[in-house]
């Protein structure tokens, strides 16, 4: 009976990979495809149930509902004249059939095989393949000589308040002195200061309380089954306008915002592109205001502290066109703004968030 189970869970998990051609038979017929099933069934044969139960979970609730690490042990595998890393072939089984190496993916913050020397994480919702955009397009050569660098200390880095860009209407204090409940974690345990403030937009009308960030990650999202972090859906009204209302139902599990060694991350988990401005993904000297697309299961780094450190000690200020804040990030869900789209300013998107740094950390 165990076995039958086990084998049962082996033909689920296969028959919900992603389509590879345009009809099922042509799929069964291919040699490559049939050492692809053999392959895969073989590895999947290893996972104990428990652990199929929960790669099953996470393929076909395409990660929206959440699941623990799937572990295989590391090492390549033979697929006909090539070889291929066990995750690599779970994430073109049940996602990206063109994913070729580990160098186009990065880890979600929530797995938690980072240091395992001997396991690799094959659930394929535990990855994020890396934007190839550009990361830090303005610290060209050229940039840096118009830099005048100083002492970094805080004395020049502080600032009393943080205040929107598009609106004027954000205030974020950046509270270098908090009160005894703040620095303590749902826990109970002492935390540290926020490292971020989030606010919720829909067109020009800020929705809900500003949300602090004190977790290295935050989950925001409209609706996550078992989930935690920013819930937007418990901030929201009833939409005034159809595009609110259609722009709301496309957020889904929506982005985990991350802050890590080299910076902070974005990751998308909707099924939606999300598009982005920050002030260390654009060309300080352009005037083009440029707004980066990110597709779903993707990340990019959009917040460089040391870059923003840099930037702050520009001091040709002629390529400044109106209000500039080195500290905040703009997000929106399924709508672009700027130049290359119909809306030019981001208070058209139907909903978006305001993220504001603290970099006087």
């Amino acid at each position: 009976m165990f076995r039958s189970k086990r084998s049962s869970h082996v033909k689920r998990l296969w028959k919900s990979r992603i389509a590879q051609h345009e009809t099922e038979s042509s799929d069964e017929n291919n040699p490559e495809e049939l050492e692809k099933k053999s392959v895969t069934q073989s590895i999947l044969k290893r996972l104990k149930e428990k652990q199929l139960e929960m790669l099953i979970q996470s393929v076909e609730s395409k990660g929206e509902e959440h699941s623990g690490c799937v572990l295989l042990p590391k090492g390549d595998l033979r697929l006909g004249r090539r070889c291929v890393a066990p995750h690599i072939l779970c994430l073109q089984i049940w996602r990206w059939s063109d994913i070729s190496g580990s160098s186009e993916l990065r880890r979600m913050p929530f797995c938690e095989t980072v240091d395992d020397d001997v396991y690799v994480c094959c659930n394929p919702y535990h990855w994020s393949r890396k934007s190839d955009e550009l990361e830090s397009p303005f610290l060209g050569r050229s940039a840096l000589e118009r830099v005048h660098i100083t002492d970094f200390g805080q004395s020049e880095m502080v600032t009393d308040e943080v205040v929107s860009t598009e609106t004027g209407n954000t205030p974020t204090p950046h509270q270098l002195n908090y009160s005894d409940d703040s620095m303590l974690s749902n826990n109970g345990c002492v935390r540290g200061p926020h490292w971020c403030t989030v606010a919720y937009w829909e067109l020009r009308q800020r929705v809900g309380r500003l949300y602090m960030v004190y977790d290295p990650n935050v989950n925001i999202f409209q609706s996550l089954p078992h989930g935690d972090g920013l819930s937007l859906e418990l901030l929201q009204k009833d939409a005034e306008t159809e595009s609110v209302k259609r722009t709301r139902d496309k957020i889904g599990i929506g982005v985990v915002l991350s802050r890590e060694d080299d910076g902070v991350w974005l990751y998308n988990r909707s099924q939606f592109p999300v598009f982005v401005n920050s002030p260390t993904l654009e060309n300080i000297h352009s005037r083009t205001l440029p707004v980066l697309k990110l597709l779903p299961g993707y990340s990019i780094k959009i917040f460089d502290y040391d870059s923003v450190r840099l930037l702050k000690q520009l001091t040709d200020k002629r390529y400044l066109d109106g209000p500039f804040d080195p500290a905040s990030v703009r997000i929106s869900f399924a709508k672009g703004w700027g130049p290359n789209y119909h809306r030019q300013f981001i208070t058209s998107c139907p909903a978006w968030l305001e993220v504001l740094m603290t970099i006087d950390r």
